[in-house]
């Protein structure tokens, strides 16, 4: 079987790669082709991946080959992985320092950065499901590229539900609750819904019965995890749910904004600044076998360690817990829907899809985020209570905010592109967008027309 990774020069790379090295069934994945335009990032990357295979010792680890021509890495693939970052870190820095600079979030997924993000992204996603339909219509695509719901129903409109996204946010906290239950996470079922970056555990039933009544009333259990020491015992019992991470930014969205301007350096600028020193040392001529595994396994501790680091400031939290550290493990919902769909092994996954009749406030074709019965012929989202209202208004509102950025990405126009910032529940005022709307211009070539 054939994966074509799109941004396989991207630093998280090695993360689905190990999991295929301990993918031992019939039927794996015995062939891996990265496609990026930076060559130097794949030349790193391609090191990386031979110390990990070196270090798992298995001679019939996947096969490794890279590209910077597209059509060649789509040619015979039997899943394509698509993890791509339109403009960069260094694009990201900007989409922060823009909105920063008008008082409003900047955030890579929510708030004005997530709608510059998108307006740069959706082009190009399309572009390539479009190419994708036409050279490897066959393929099944994960979708990791954020802002991953949006994303996920661009793609959608060229492949149908042949693109699948996902996410390990909505992973990671199922397995914090279940396991602070007592139960292993593979045996709970978790009640999540909403979209990407904006979903709520609102049940973990463990032998048929709801233990998350149990947790909520459980302030000192409940603030032993990460999502309560951020939202705090009391908000969450209000809400009768553990919300997404990123509803942080909702929830306490001026604690956040002045946390994010007071810090010295921004997340995408240091992540710009760290992933630069990784992969000039990767890169380095000379490097000894296992050197640049290292440097990736050093970066790689750094960066979890930050993580989120502005709103736990926000919070007065302090440091992440070692129990916070783990990640939430996109790459093995990778690997299980790649399973389930190539060898028909029925998994149930919490997944980007479009909503059907399963969300009545929504649209037939609306991504949204949810418990996902998958099988050979896709993924297909499971019934969940409907949303309450304080989620209805959330959730209704983001949505109306990505058709727009659907609508202005398709038309070019300033007008769209104005009205999705305009819209978007962060942004507070039509003013403050316009100039959004100019400042994202100036920083992106890409947008220069909005102008």
């Amino acid at each position: 079987m054939r994966l074509t990774i799109l941004g396989g020069g991207g630093f998280r790379v090695p993360l689905v790669y190990g999991a295929l090295l301990g993918d031992h069934a019939e039927g794996r994945v015995s062939h891996v082709t990265l496609y990026d335009e930076d060559p130097d990032r794949l030349a790193a990357m391609t090191r990386v991946l031979a110390d990990l295979a070196a270090a798992a010792a298995e001679p019939d680890a996947p096969a490794v080959t890279a590209t910077r021509d597209l059509e060649e890495a789509l040619r015979g693939a039997d899943f394509v992985f698509s993890a791509l970052r339109v403009g960069g870190l260094e694009g990201r820095a900007a989409d922060e320092r823009v909105a920063l600079a008008e008082g409003v979030l900047g955030q890579e997924t929510v708030g004005a950065g997530g709608v510059a993000y998108g307006l740069r992204t959706v082009p190009v996603a399309r572009a390539i499901a479009r190419r994708i339909a036409r050279v490897a219509p066959e393929a099944w695509v994960i979708n990791f590229t954020n802002p991953a719901g949006l994303v996920t129903e661009a793609m959608a409109e060229e492949l149908g539900d042949r693109v699948i996204g996902i996410c390990d946010s909505p992973v990671g906290l199922g397995r914090r609750i279940a396991r602070l239950l007592g139960a292993r996470p593979e045996e709970a079922w978790i009640d999540y819904v909403g979209l990407n970056h904006l979903g709520w555990v609102r049940g973990l039933r463990i032998g048929g019965r709801d233990e998350l009544p149990r947790l909520l009333a459980d302030t000192k259990a409940l603030e032993s995890i990460e999502e309560g020491r951020l939202f705090g015992a009391e908000w969450l019992r209000s809400l009768g749910a553990i919300p997404n991470e990123y509803l942080h930014y909702y929830y306490f969205n001026r604690d956040t904004v002045r946390a994010y301007q007071e810090a010295g350096q921004t997340r995408g600028a240091f992540l710009r600044d760290q992933q630069r020193g990784f992969y000039a040392e990767a890169g380095r001529a000379g490097l000894p076998a296992g050197a640049a595994l290292a440097a990736w396994d050093r970066t790689r501790a750094e960066r979890e360690a930050t993580y989120m680091a502005e709103n736990r400031e926000a919070a007065g939290v302090g440091e992440r817990d070692e129990s916070d550290l783990e990640s939430g493990g996109y790459e093995k919902v990778a690997l299980a829907l790649m399973r389930a769909i190539a060898r028909d092994e029925r998994a149930t996954l919490i997944l980007n899809v479009r909503n059907g009749s399963t969300l009545s406030v929504l649209d037939a074709a609306a991504v949204i985020e949810v418990p996902c019965l998958v099988d050979a012929n896709g993924a297909h989202p499971m019934g969940v209570e409907q949303l309450p209202l304080h989620a209805v208004g959330l959730v209704t509102a983001v949505k109306a905010v990505e058709r727009e950025i659907l609508a202005a990405a398709a038309s070019g126009s300033r007008a769209d592109a104005v009205k999705a910032f305009a819209l978007h529940p962060l942004v507070d005022s039509v003013a403050v967008a316009r100039r959004l709307v100019d400042g994202y211009a100036q920083a992106h070539p890409g947008l220069a027309h909005l102008r």
